[in-house]
């Protein structure tokens, strides 16, 4: 392999690491450059749906991502005001889908995991406090300039992979433009222990209510309990530094019995509909919040960044191995931003509407009766669960 073929990567997060092990595994040389001193525990997106597990097998990081976390296959909807459950489960894709399970697990978590499997390549480094402050680029590749801990450092690919969130310092180095809207509300994502099984929570629980709505949700199995995120939302007018002096009474409308409750974590947040402009600028290409960035409800921020991971590692190796014309990252630029501004940010954005602003009864009683029937209708079950399959682009070079 050519030393021309080196890829560089921004951002240590799940898409940034897993394009880089995708890489690695293909014989390409990477270096990966992480602005923090190290992988970034807040709580962050923790639900795989089961339309990505197929992704994480062929990069060969499943099975050590499962038996970190647990698979899951229960879904209950929850109107708080009256008490209303719907319940429905995975169980209806069996035998229409390699992996008819949900995966639970800390985002952190995962990128842990990838990165124990991409310690194996020697082609592959990962590069901890080099917060990336410019880049140029030519026709024959990318320079960029980090910050490090010993002074600013040169480095050198042929292409670079910009994965570094939604504040992204390519894209903004760049110029390109962040289109869309930032949420007026905040939302807070706590990682809790509490025993919800035992108070009849399932482990994903859509608490719907236009004051106290909540996303609950079970991350993995460690202590008596487990560990559960549980995420809500409140005005972002409201000062940041004051929201652990709230937080108890939104616990106390959803959780009048606290005993055992214990908060591990929490990570307020700004949310946004944003998608950039465009996700390739010559040899830069743009993947996960770097290029696009939603509302977490529904998971489906993480769901898209996965898969633009899973069709670009591969489209790129191919370029760089001269196996697949350069146009390929052209069509992998323009269909991972048609899905998400047509498909994932139309979808987050109803999931948030009804779980957190259902404030229109009729509406809510027209959503009600549509969900309703996911506990009577075989086939509205699948139809509902199949979206997030939705979300994928195929392979751009045939190798899946």
């Amino acid at each position: 392999m050519s030393k021309d073929g080196h890829v560089l990567v921004a951002g240590a997060g799940p898409v940034g690491i897993l394009n880089a092990l995708g890489l690695a595994r293909a014989g390409i040389p990477v270096t990966v450059l992480e602005r923090s001193p190290g992988v970034v525990p807040s709580p962050r997106a923790m639900v795989y749906h089961w339309s990505v597990l197929d992704g994480l097998e062929r990069l060969g990081v499943y099975d050590a991502a499962v038996a970190r976390g647990f698979l899951k296959q229960d879904y209950t909807y929850k109107v708080h005001k009256t008490g209303e459950e719907i319940n429905y489960g995975l169980q209806s894709l069996e035998g229409l889908v390699r992996h008819p399970t949900n995966l639970h697990l800390g985002q952190h978590v995962l990128v842990e995991v990838a990165l124990e499997a991409l310690a194996a390549y020697p082609h592959a480094e990962v590069l901890w406090d080099h917060k990336l402050v410019s880049l140029t680029q030519d026709g024959d590749g990318v320079t960029v300039v980090a910050q490090a801990p010993d002074g600013p450092r040169s480095l050198r690919g042929s292409w670079l992979i910009g994965a570094d969130g939604a504040r992204s310092a390519v894209r903004e180095a760049l110029g390109i433009e962040f289109e869309g809207f930032t949420w007026p509300e905040r939302f807070v994502a706590t990682n809790v222990r509490y025993p919800f099984e035992a108070k009849g929570f399932s482990q994903t629980t859509m608490l719907i209510d236009d004051a106290f709505g909540a996303i609950i949700s079970k991350i993995d199995n460690s202590g008596e309990t487990g560990l559960w995120r549980y995420t809500y939302c409140e005005d972002a007018s409201l000062p940041e530094e004051g929201v652990l002096e709230r937080l108890p009474r939104f616990l106390q409308e959803v959780l009048p019995d606290q005993e055992g409750f214990e908060l591990d974590a929490h990570s307020p947040y700004r949310m946004h509909q944003r998608a950039a402009t465009r996700f390739r600028d010559g040899r830069v290409l743009l993947a996960g919040d770097a290029a696009h960035s939603t509302n977490p409800t529904g998971g489906l921020g993480l769901t898209s960044g996965l898969f633009d991971t899973y069709v670009l590692q591969e489209a790129l190796a191919a370029v760089i191995k001269g196996e697949a014309e350069e146009s390929v990252l052209d069509e992998y630029a323009r269909e991972r931003r048609r899905v998400f501004v047509e498909v994932a940010s139309p979808a987050a954005s109803n999931n948030k509407r009804l779980v957190y602003h259902s404030t229109d009864p009729a509406r809510l009683e027209q959503d009600l009766t549509e969900l309703r029937a996911l506990e009577t209708d075989h086939e509205a079950v699948v139809r509902r669960l199949m979206f997030p399959k939705s979300l994928e682009t195929r392979s751009l070079v045939g190798a899946w």
